[in-house]
């Protein structure tokens, strides 16, 4: 077990080793950057300690970059983050808006992510971008240890539109283009940006089993296909306008991603009577499709304070049909002997409120009132040829289950949260940001199940900042945080990582996670923009963590459901390094090194052994050339886990997942001018995907090892060739 006290030491020394072998010397810029690419700047002219840094748009013209994405590609130490999740499991409301600001103003959505945003943004349409590294009461977002504020260029009228196009050939021959089309509009001060998007997502993935008995001996293998035939479409709009102090926004989106996935096995089994072959096939139909309009109206006072109004209405359907057809050594053909109808719809509907004012020149609050309504309606169908029930076709002609526990579920929560962020700027190195949020609940659930229950929480916080020197930076963060249900657990599920059980039960008892996090960094920005390291240690105390409980009701049917375990603790490293390869003459080329080692503890519901959450590290690489007289870069993106992979404990199996490894390469061209090519490789290595499960009789409380499945699964690489340009 790796302490606090030791992650501590390890951390501080990796950033000083680090700092002392010469990367944190002054490095003279070449005459390209000298001639005004980098200002650092900061929010008083009066502090010593500089706390934003602002790249013009000078400073990208050398590498001739199409959208604002490619720009921020260009800046070492920097990465996007998304704001809220949702109903089906990811935040809880509007968030605090990730760490992306437009002009100074967030994104009001879910679904449009900070990337998507910034490949609609055309470089032309770019003055600068900063990054702003302090806490501020100014700041639309908060929470982000760097805020990248893209400040658009000041004119009466522009327009522009930016093309892309995608071609893509996977390992098994199967070609798919795709593309997408961003205008961008802007009349005095309105300003509209549309996109249409189709993107090609097709993935043949092959899985290799060997089954094995408890002694291990040979039992049989399975060859499994698996193809995703899948498009994405997707078609978005940003529309703002301000007049003066008033500010408007309004933000769409709507995809579609229908799909059918074809499934082939080819069982081998070594029996008594000899070798045995057979074939499985499985056709399953997906219907998945979203919406989301969000937008906010914000009004400037003349005295410096500011009051906003921000709402998200989304919509989306995860529907699936899957029939699975055996082959009858009898017969010929296929027979159908399972039926699977799994439906999902979620809604949701936030507004929020809050007003920032000053308490002084070294203090601000913003207070606001947010309401949110979340609902989830599912169903659970499935048939069976060994069932016992009369035929129905409802279930595609097979006897229904009558077995499944809560097979159908309405839930609805209602939630009601105050809030109240202070902004104090203790001296000219050090702020502090501290926060309550108070949220009130009620969730109700209809169907099999009909219950509801309320729930009250408060969440405080705490972020203090202290600049050592002008690029030496603490920061210290103490977080309470209530986690967002997945209201599909409530109710039972379809199980598509297993093929031996079809569906999982609903617990309709869930509670969200609470947790209690501490977080403690050293940051040091290199001079000159010569790149960024950083060291972070982290501690979580769960109180009761979400993962899977015994939910058997008839000891001869085991069942597991999603459910609040025990406490857990968590305990985390990450040490990070961006720098530019200024030493070997090489001021373009940004290399990223990222090392994240993880520890935590359980008491497993099944086996009431301590075990750990989750993997224990992984180490990540990247690189970026550019070679910017010949308009040309080249790059490479690696990942791979350490120390291990993942292991899950459930009612009847015990299962060790190891995290492939990744490897990504590109290269792209600058032709013409504005003609970008890009061609790159994902999944380079072929890498696999592997599983080692053990089944047991009766269940992994009490019973016996009876099988053994060890399996890797890969999709191979793909290459893709794409096009852009700007008109």
């Amino acid at each position: 077990m790796i302490s606090m006290k030791q992650l501590s030491h390890l951390s501080l020394f990796i950033l000083l080793v680090t700092t002392q072998n010469g990367l944190a010397q002054e490095i003279i810029p070449s005459p390209q950057q000298a001639a005004g690419a980098v200002v650092e700047t900061s929010a008083n002219a009066d502090e010593e300690a500089n706390s934003t840094v602002v790249y013009n748009a000078e400073f990208f013209a050398q590498y001739s970059p199409v959208t604002a994405k490619d720009m921020l590609d260009r800046i070492p130490g920097v990465s996007l983050r998304n704001g809220g999740g949702g109903g089906g499991g990811g935040g809880r409301g509007l968030g605090t808006g990730g760490n992306l600001l437009i002009n100074g103003q967030r994104i009001a959505g879910k679904d449009n992510s900070a990337s998507d945003q910034l490949e609609r943004i055309t470089a032309a349409e770019v003055e600068s971008i900063e990054i702003i590294r302090d806490t501020t009461g100014a700041l639309n977002v908060r929470g982000a240890s760097e805020v990248i504020n893209v400040i658009l260029v000041a004119v009466e009228s522009r327009s522009s539109t930016t093309v892309e196009l995608i071609n893509r050939l996977n390992h098994d021959g199967e070609f798919e283009t795709g593309g997408s089309a961003a205008w961008s509009q802007q009349i005095g001060n309105f300003q509209a940006l549309v996109n249409l998007q189709s993107r090609p997502n097709y993935e043949n993935r092959d899985n290799r089993e060997v089954r094995l008995g408890p002694d291990g001996e040979l039992l049989g293998t399975l060859f499994e296909t698996t193809i995703r035939d899948k498009d994405e479409q997707t078609f978005s709009t940003n529309l703002s306008y301000s007049l003066g102090p008033h500010r408007m926004q309004l933000n769409a989106l709507v995809s579609e991603g229908d799909h059918p996935r074809p499934v082939r096995r080819d069982f081998v089994d070594f029996t008594g009577a000899g070798v045995v072959n057979s074939i499985q096939e499985e056709q399953v139909e997906n219907e998945e499709n979203n919406w989301e309009v969000g937008g906010d109206y914000e009004f400037n006072f003349d005295n410096g304070s500011r009051l906003a109004v921000l709402f998200v209405a989304n919509n989306e359907i995860r529907n699936s049909v899957r029939e699975r057809f055996q082959a009858d050594p009898a017969e010929v053909g296929l027979s159908k002997n399972l039926f699977i109808d799994s439906r999902r719809k979620i809604g949701e509907f936030i507004v929020q409120t809050n007003y920032n004012f000053s308490l002084g020149e070294e203090q601000s609050l913003r207070v606001g009132f947010e309401r949110a309504d979340t609902q989830l309606n599912s169903s659970l169908l499935i048939g069976s040829s060994f069932g016992t029930e009369p035929l129905s076709e409802s279930v595609g002609g097979l006897s229904p289950l009558s077995s499944i526990s809560n097979p159908g579920t309405k839930v609805q929560e209602i939630r009601y949260e105050g809030f109240a962020f202070h902004n104090w700027t203790l001296s000219d190195r050090s702020s502090l940001e501290s926060s309550i949020v108070y949220e009130t609940s009620e969730i109700s659930q209809t169907g099999a199940v009909s219950k509801t229950r309320d729930f009250q929480f408060w969440r405080p916080s705490v972020d203090y900042r202290f600049n050592i020197t002008d690029n030496f930076r603490f920061r210290a963060t103490i977080e309470r945080s209530v986690s967002q249900l997945s209201f599909s657990s409530f109710a039972a599920t379809s199980n598509d990582e297993d093929r031996d059980l079809n569906a999982l039960a609903g617990n309709p008892e869930l509670e969200p996670e609470t947790s209690w996090s501490y977080e403690a960094g050293l940051e040091y920005r290199l001079p000159n923009d010569g790149g960024v390291l950083s060291s972070n240690i982290g501690y979580t105390d769960i109180d009761n963590y979400i993962g899977r409980i015994n939910a058997t009701i008839d000891p001869d049917q085991p069942l597991s459901a999603t459910g609040n375990v025990a406490p857990a603790k968590r305990w985390s490293m990450f040490n990070r390094a961006s720098i530019r390869l200024n030493r070997f003459n090489l001021p373009d080329a940004i290399l990223g090194v990222t090392v994240g080692l993880f520890d935590s503890e359980i008491i497993d519901p099944f086996l009431q052994t301590e075990q750990r959450l989750g993997g224990r590290g992984f180490v990540g690489i990247n690189f970026r050339h550019d070679i910017t007289p010949l308009g040309l870069s080249y790059g490479i993106d690696y990942s791979h886990s350490i120390w291990g992979g993942q292991k899950d404990i459930d009612i009847q199996t015990i299962t060790r997942n190891d995290r492939e490894r990744s490897l990504d390469l590109f290269v792209s061209k600058v032709w013409f001018d504005d003609w970008t090519f890009r061609l790159e490789t994902d999944n380079t290595l072929d890498a696999s995907r592997c599983r080692f499960r053990q089944r047991f009789d009766g269940t992994t409380i009490n019973g016996s090892l009876a099988l053994i499945q060890d399996s890797c699964s890969s999709r191979y690489r793909r290459w893709t060739l794409s096009v852009q340009t700007t008109f």
